[in-house]
């Protein structure tokens, strides 16, 4: 069996004073931290939470999450992190699905599912500390559901040594500095949050956990904190740029989770802010390639992370050469146990030491990678791949559009045809969108329709929500109703997402 020492532990002796977490006005070191993490173990082991169990946590981002899970690493169990946008019945399905052994729950979620126990100040008694020893590499250390947009998502299985691992390629690229601070408001109940928190651990980098994600709080962070990384999305990062960012002592700001307009790209640099595209998936512990530093230009996802690597292969499985499109493939130290107790799912996308992602890219001859559509983001119409993202590149670069959703809606003739969704900037019109498409596209790639939207729908994690675009343009009937291209000028009609 292979062992790996606890990160929290190994920071305590490095730089016992050093900082490791900031929540508000509260400060922990390394030392104290380390305390915390032994005194919650023992309390997890007096309540039999031992090797192969589980402990689902349901808030929204608190430094006793962080803690919980470094405890849980230390006695074996796993960490079944639950989204606070659920809603209470979604929540009781998932609990059934993993059995946990315990629920934790914040004050504002306690009541949602019966038997939780408190979060904040868990546990209330004072255990004995649970001695240091070190943990199974190859046991579950977080469970984790799949963002899937259609069906029952899926229960990803994420090893200590996987999550060790992915932090380990990633210090690689990125070089930790003595000092470095990462402000983390993704979510802890998403791949990206969590990652951090192990990325920060190993390195020694303090981590600045917000409750949610905010514009204003993230440049005041930035300037007075001294930040030097940040992970967003697209639109949190346009967000951000709206509220004033600039590089201050950044060094690296990994943006993800979906494509990226290369409008922003230069908007972003033209702004000084050193940023680093990046392409990741739950199942392999969220990042799988990453801009290097020393050669980011935003056109690409970057290389694989150092340990892992990248293939793009055709139909039946076979590489394809430089400039191929097809299936991304990833292998690595960093990938999924399997999904939990479904074996037909897990062959299905792990063959041999191979993750078949499903999502569509092509490799450049460096082997830097682009990703052209997510696995069910794909539209086939009339045997033609549309991709999503080169689409909406296109009409996000119109003056007059500031979000552009475009998606695959069933077609009598074509099988499939793609619409879009645009959010309009303050006073612009659909107007000329179609003959901006028709002169920078294909014409099987145009939008067969565009509806005008108040906002585009996002999920905790700050990525637009497909699924939910999806539905409301696929709807045989509903509460929202549509204007056609070119009629925007009224706002009558539009399409409204809360």
């Amino acid at each position: 069996m292979v062992t790996a020492a606890c990160p929290v532990r190994l920071q305590s002796r490095r730089a016992p004073e050093g900082l490791a977490l900031v929540s508000g006005d509260r400060r922990w070191t390394w030392r104290a931290l380390d305390t915390e993490v032994a005194r919650v173990a023992g309390a997890l082991h007096a309540g039999k939470v031992g090797p192969g169990e589980r402990v689902a946590v349901l808030a929204a981002n608190d430094p006793t999450t962080v803690v919980v899970l470094f405890a849980l690493r230390r006695v074996g169990a796993a960490l079944v992190p639950l989204s606070v946008r659920l809603a209470p019945g979604e929540l009781r399905a998932q609990c059934e699905r993993v059995r946990p052994r315990r629920v934790l729950a914040d004050a504002a979620r306690l009541p949602i599912l019966a038997g939780a126990e408190p979060l904040e100040g868990w546990p209330r008694q004072e255990p004995v500390p649970w001695p240091e020893t070190d943990a199974d590499a190859s046991a579950d250390w977080a469970l984790l559901f799949t963002s899937g947009t259609t069906g029952q998502p899926k229960v990803a299985r994420l090893s200590v040594g996987a999550f060790d691992a992915l932090a380990r390629a990633s210090a690689e690229n990125l070089s930790p500095r003595p000092g470095d601070r990462w402000l983390c408001n993704l979510p802890l109940f998403h791949v990206g949050g969590l990652a951090m928190v192990v990325r920060c651990a190993h390195d020694g980098a303090a981590l600045v956990l917000e409750p949610r994600f905010d514009a204003g709080s993230v440049v005041a962070a930035v300037r007075e904190q001294a930040i030097t990384h940040l992970s967003l999305v697209a639109r949190t990062l346009e967000q951000c740029l709206d509220a004033g960012l600039g590089r201050a002592g950044l060094r690296g700001v990994l943006v993800g989770g979906g494509p990226v307009p290369p409008s922003l790209v230069e908007r972003a640099r033209a702004a000084g802010i050193p940023l680093l595209l990046t392409y990741g998936l739950t199942e392999a512990c969220s990042q799988v390639t990453t801009e290097r530093p020393s050669e980011a230009d935003g056109s690409t996802a970057g290389h694989p992370l150092p340990g892992l690597e990248v293939r793009v292969v055709d139909g039946s499985g076979t590489a394809l050469p430089a400039g191929g499109e097809g299936r991304i493939d990833v292998r690595g130290p960093t990938l999924m146990e399997g999904y939990l107790d479904d074996p037909v799912a897990t062959a299905e996308v792990l063959e041999g030491s191979w993750l078949h992602t499903g999502d569509i890219g092509r490799l450049d001859a460096s082997g830097r990678l682009t990703v052209l559509a997510r696995r069910t983001d794909l539209i086939l119409s009339g045997g033609e791949n549309v991709y999503p993202a080169e689409v909406e590149a296109v009409l996000a670069a119109h003056p007059g559009v500031a979000e552009v959703a475009v998606v695959g809606r069933p077609d009598a003739r074509w099988g499939q045809v793609p619409v879009a969704v645009v959010v309009l900037r303050p006073g612009a019109a659909l107007g000329d969108l179609e003959s901006w498409a028709r002169a920078r596209l294909a014409a099987f790639k145009v939008p067969a329709e565009v509806f005008p939207a108040s906002a585009l729908p996002r999920t905790a994690a700050g990525k637009v929500d497909r699924a939910a675009v999806q539905a409301a343009v696929t709807a045989p009937s509903g509460p929202c109703t549509f204007e056609k291209a070119g009629a925007a000028e009224s706002t009558a009609g539009r399409m409204e997402f809360k």
